[in-house]
């Protein structure tokens, strides 16, 4: 085994208190993270001593400890028991007390509790902890979930998103109020959308409102899934039209999406993964005419029906996102094509209509009969504003921001306001 490699594993072991296991495999994969930075991960399974083989269906043995360890910091992401079983003894907590628990947090990820997490909900003998400063949400946010056996042994750890550090955020005072600009803005994002009532089994013609957050200075506005998401992704938004069909069926090809393995070189060098690459002005004039080409293809009738929302590059593709243009219903018809990186041709798709299918009996929405103006005058006191430290992609730090948001909505034909979680 790589010496560097091999001391990692001793610390592996020596940290979580394996001394009744061996590693059983050990692989680096790399991948890149919200922030367009790749991370490299160690990939441990240890089995419990005596145990050889995995199970009968290729499963890990009951016990079996799965830890991915983050090679640039050292810090686990995730230690996993399987089966809910444990060998290890010396990592035992309250499990009536959280106490114990944050603190070891605190020693193994290097965070400060409430400072940079905080706790979200507690479930039993789980806990689920989220990102925050100073006690603030953050966005994008981080999440830690803890779980333990009945006597208090961890069974589960994991650590994921992003967790802000104070050089990165900008801590002006909060001055935002749900005064005339900002009941603007929140008028502005209050959108009609048809959402499916399960109880129903009906179309509901709603006004909601979309998540969005203010800057404090209240001059820009992002919406959440931008925020969120989307912010490593170029912005295309092109109706696809063609005056003519290709009369050549499409050939869909097998992906291969998992992350591989890669050499202790480019593991230890850090090296930049490709998804990491900006797509240049060239391989976006020729990707997005390949997409168009794409749906001459498989939709010859659809022209001028879907719109190129973004593209980005991901699992070693190109990947073309689309909706369906002029489409209002929350959950939208969209494809997710991919597309060779080397040769831009499109490989495969994903086409989220087989889950659209199943509404497909629900019945259509009531007549739209209450205006814009009147079902904002009816939710504005339910609109919540609310602070939330947003990483900004621009300046690279975190600022200080309003988010918008209600639980509820209303009826595009009666005028009532509903709970959103109770349609």
């Amino acid at each position: 085994m790589d010496s560097r490699l091999q001391e990692l594993v001793d610390f592996t072991k020596e940290e979580i208190g394996l001394e009744s296991y061996y590693l059983h495999t050990a692989n680096i994969y790399c991948d890149k993270n919200i922030f367009n930075r790749t991370d490299y991960t160690l990939l441990m399974e240890w089995f419990p001593n005596g145990i050889m083989e995995r199970t009968e269906k290729d499963l890990n043995p009951p016990g079996t400890a799965i830890v991915d360890l983050d090679l640039k910091t050292r810090r686990f992401k995730s230690i996993i028991f399987v089966g809910g079983k444990t060998l290890v003894n010396t990592l035992v907590f309250d499990k009536y007390d959280s106490k114990k628990i944050i603190r070891w947090i605190e020693q193994k990820t290097g965070l400060v509790y409430h400072e940079q997490f905080q706790i979200k909900k507690k479930e039993g003998t789980k806990t689920i902890f989220q990102a925050c400063f100073h006690g603030i949400p953050v966005s994008p946010s981080g999440y830690i979930e803890v779980k333990l056996d009945d006597v208090g042994r961890l069974l589960f750890f994991s650590i994921s998103g992003s967790f802000p550090s104070s050089d990165l955020v900008e801590v002006p005072d909060y001055t935002l109020t749900f005064d005339h600009d900002v009941k603007q803005v929140a008028h502005k994002h209050l959108k009609l959308l048809e959402l499916p009532s399960s109880k129903q089994e009906k179309w509901l013609s709603m006004y909601t409102m979309e998540e969005i957050y203010v800057y404090n200075n209240k001059k820009i506005n992002i919406p959440f899934e931008i925020s969120v998401h989307r912010r490593s992704y170029l912005k295309v938004n092109q109706v696809m039209k063609w005056d003519s069909p290709i009369n050549k069926k499409f050939e869909k090809q097998q992906l291969n999406l998992r992350n591989d393995s890669i050499t202790m070189e480019q593991a230890f060098s850090f090296e930049s993964h490709p998804d990491t690459l900006p797509l240049t002005k060239h391989e976006q004039d020729i990707t997005i005419a390949e997409v168009l080409d794409f749906l001459r293809k498989e939709f010859p009738k659809d022209t001028a029906k879907w719109m190129l929302t973004s593209l980005h590059r991901d699992k070693g593709y190109i990947i073309a996102e689309l909706k369906q243009a002029q489409d209002i219903r929350a959950f939208q018809r969209k494809l997710k094509v991919f597309i060779d990186p080397t040769k831009y041709k499109a490989l495969n798709y994903f086409d989220n209509q087989p889950f659209l299918a199943t509404l497909k009996h629900y019945h259509a929405p009531d007549a739209v009969t209450i205006t814009k103006e009147e079902a904002f005058e009816k939710i504005k006191n339910k609109i919540e504003l609310t602070p939330v430290y947003v990483y900004d992609f621009e300046q690279k730090g975190y600022v200080l921001c309003g988010k918008l948001d209600s639980q509820y909505g209303v009826l595009a034909n009666t005028g009532d306001v509903i709970d959103l979680d109770k349609v």
